[in-house]
């Protein structure tokens, strides 16, 4: 029997996906005969999928993941930065199931976080390989930075009143004019295949002891974008040092990219992210990450 992790179920329902839910065994059966596998544990810490640890016909191991189904065409997105990075900062993608959502993926070791690694060489790690991914990739069919900041925009609001207002309206309107200076500051010319969701839980270690990155949003953006999800984590690093700024700066001359940018799409993600997470009650860290955003704001 399948035990779909709790924060999983929440998201899932907060989505209005019940039908999918009630349907995930049957989901997963079609899918272990239809690819010939042998389904194993599920893995508990997933928040935008179910995870299922199986071997392929000739015994490989491999990770089945069913994304939740949402407005937008997440699962192809996915895919196709794993095609297109697959190997090169990011897993191997085995096989994809567009219509059922399903993702079949190389099995990678412990996630960074699980392995303790100390802030300055993770900062390292993620930032090269986030700068892994970017290339140009006009012909993706992917969102844009544009949009995705009017996204943000969007779902802050919204959400920030549907929880009845979880922070100050300051902090509101400080991520929300950070999401207006970054959609009017998108240019398709520089844009370019982001991640998007870089972050220590989202690089496990491969056999060969380096890392890779999995669950990719996939946007093409300014690279900037991947660097603000990088000051959105760590909220309590933030609330103690002195200059919130001095890890923007650092991820700037690390890359060679724009300060401003990083700390605009950190400020809007940082919000966008504490809300969401406050929604489907993922504590501490949701009320770290909108403390955080409540201290930058006030400092703006």
């Amino acid at each position: 029997m399948l035990e779909v992790p709790q924060v999983v179920r929440r998201k899932a329902e907060a989505a209005g996906a019940h039908g999918w839910l009630a349907e995930l065994p049957a989901l997963v059966g079609g899918l272990v005969r239809d690819w010939g596998l042998r389904v194993g544990a599920v893995y508990s810490g997933g928040t935008e999928a179910l995870v299922v640890a199986v071997h392929l016909d000739d015994d490989r191991p491999a990770v089945l993941k069913l994304l939740i189904p949402r407005p937008g065409d997440h699962a192809r997105h996915e895919a196709t930065v794993l095609r297109l990075a697959g190997g090169s900062g990011c897993a191997h993608l085995l096989r994809a199931d567009l219509d059922r959502s399903a993702l079949l993926l190389e099995r990678l070791g412990p996630a960074m976080a699980d392995l303790a690694v100390p802030m300055p060489q993770r900062l390292e790690l993620l930032t090269d390989l986030a700068a892994s991914v970017w290339r140009p990739a006009p012909d993706a069919g992917l969102p844009t930075g544009r949009w995705k900041a009017q996204w943000l925009a969007g779902f802050i609001t919204a959400t920030w009143e549907r929880l009845d207002r979880p922070c100050p309206e300051r902090t509101v309107a400080n991520a929300l004019d950070c999401c207006a200076r970054r959609a009017a500051a998108h240019d398709d010319e520089r844009a370019v295949l982001v991640h998007g969701d870089v972050h220590q839980w989202n690089a496990l270690r491969a056999p060969d002891g380096t890392y890779r990155l999995v669950d990719p949003d996939g946007l093409l953006a300014d690279a900037e974008y991947d660097l603000g999800v990088l000051m959105r984590e760590d909220p309590d690093d933030l609330l103690a040092a002195a200059d919130p700024r001095t890890r923007s700066r650092w991820l700037a001359a690390r890359t060679g990219r724009d300060e401003r940018a990083i700390w605009e799409w950190g400020n809007a993600e940082r919000v966008s992210t504490g809300l969401l997470l406050t929604e489907i009650g993922l504590e501490p860290v949701a009320g770290e990450m909108l403390a955080a955003a409540n201290r930058i704001a006030a400092l703006t």
